[in-house]
């Protein structure tokens, strides 16, 4: 088949109709065109204002351009960009070295992303029991609607089938147990489990927070058979949840933990932590990436984790957490035929919608939109929020105004 190539005259605007013709179509994105932005504003190719309350889905923590993490990077591209994984360099030193001092971590293994980390985690896993002789311990549980990656392994995992359909045969040995359900857990767990993967508080699934009981018992029940449990904090990591990391908040360690997103706060970068024993299960060879611990995105990433890793810090964002709810609820109240409840943690929420306008998520992004505010959805019958952590209190009520303006649009 002969190819045909369209001769685009120089200088053409790139606009949004641009993308059906030339970018592979797995995303829908909006109309708007984001051209620059600066903390939690955002402006279009006509030059309109947003407030970005999605941080590019919990990526931007600090905001667009923060400016130490623009500078970390400048000063890094002018001193190494890359080495082969025959050699290491100080910024992913050091950076492995923090991650260590401030989690239960022993070891650190640098990748590109989110997926990336949970399937090194997931490999480990099943590595770990082999290597210690328990070669018929291969089974992962998982929870329904979790959301762990695009990879053929990590999607599998996730359990939801809208995003596996087409792509099988599937990886086998995975069961996936109601999220939350500690009865599920005890009658999925057996000897032929290697491995438990949650997250703390799930994203894609609706912003649903684990209650500290369920993963107290996920805990006990991976130490009854000899399990290791995973926690996947990708998203409600690196001070979402007020906590540097979830599990800090809820008094249960896991034993290999996984972080992307607002780790690099943009700059592609993601890790798993864990434990020596654990570690050593891999050995040179067993595993690797080109492009993991990269000491641009290690300096970048280290840079974020010493901003975000700060009481101060952390305590505003709780505050801001307690600001944010107290706004939505009252949204809830003076749209309750549209809007259910508020839940989630930290500043990671979701609201859910009534029956009456389930399904409709989407729609109302957009009508934020057009109010000029950048909103998330967690499902077709969630909203959800995930602002940069450094989000102040005037900024959540221009959102709520927004938001309230863009609802009284769909009554």
């Amino acid at each position: 088949m002969t190819a045909t190539t369209t001769n685009t005259p120089p200088n053409t605007p790139v606009t949004r109709s641009t993308f059906d013709d030339v970018i592979v179509p797995t995303y829908a994105p909006s109309t708007l065109v984001p051209v620059r932005a600066k903390g939690l504003d955002l402006w279009d190719q006509e030059g309109r204002q947003y407030l970005d309350f999605t941080a590019g889905i919990a990526v931007t923590s600090l905001g667009h351009c923060h400016p130490d993490v623009v500078h970390t990077l400048q000063q890094q591209a002018e001193k190494l960009w890359h080495v082969g994984n025959g050699y290491t360099n100080e910024p992913v030193l050091e950076l492995a070295r923090s991650l260590v001092a401030a989690t239960f971590a022993d070891r650190a293994f640098f990748c590109n992303s989110g997926a990336e980390a949970n399937e090194a985690a997931l490999k480990l896993a099943r590595k770990y029991a082999a290597k210690n002789g328990h070669t018929h311990k291969t089974r992962i549980i998982s929870c329904e609607n979790s959301f762990h990656g695009r990879t053929l392994f990590t999607v599998s995992v996730g359990g939801q089938p809208k995003y596996t359909e087409g792509f099988g045969p599937l990886p086998a040995d995975l069961t996936h147990i109601a999220f939350n359900d500690i009865t599920a857990a005890r009658e999925a767990m057996g000897n032929d489990v290697c491995a438990v993967m949650v997250e703390p508080v799930q994203g894609e699934g609706g912003v649903m927070p684990a209650t500290t009981e369920y993963l107290q018992a996920l805990r006990e029940l991976c130490d009854q058979h000899g399990a290791l449990l995973i926690f996947d904090e990708v998203q409600c990591g690196m001070g979402r949840t007020g906590q540097l990391f979830a599990y800090m908040g809820y008094g249960v360690t896991p034993d290999i933990l996984t972080s992307a997103k607002a780790l690099g706060n943009g700059y592609p970068v993601g890790a798993m932590l864990t434990t020596n024993t654990v570690a050593a299960a891999f050995a040179v060879g067993t595993h690797g990436t080109t492009y993991g611990g990269n000491p641009l995105a290690a300096s970048v990433a280290l840079t974020v984790l010493r901003t975000i890793n700060v009481p101060s810090f952390l305590l505003r964002v709780k505050h801001a957490s307690k600001t944010l709810i107290l706004a939505l609820q009252g949204l809830v109240q003076e749209f309750p035929h549209m809007l259910a409840e508020v839940r989630g943690s930290g500043l990671l929420l979701g609201v859910q919608l009534t029956a009456t306008y389930a399904g409709r998520a989407k729609e109302m992004t957009k009508a934020a939109e057009e109010q000029g505010l950048m909103l998330l959805i967690a499902g077709p019958d969630v909203l959800r929020f995930a602002p940069a952590l450094i989000v102040t209190d005037e900024q959540i009520q221009e959102a709520a105004t927004r938001l309230r303006r863009a609802l009284a649009t769909l009554v």
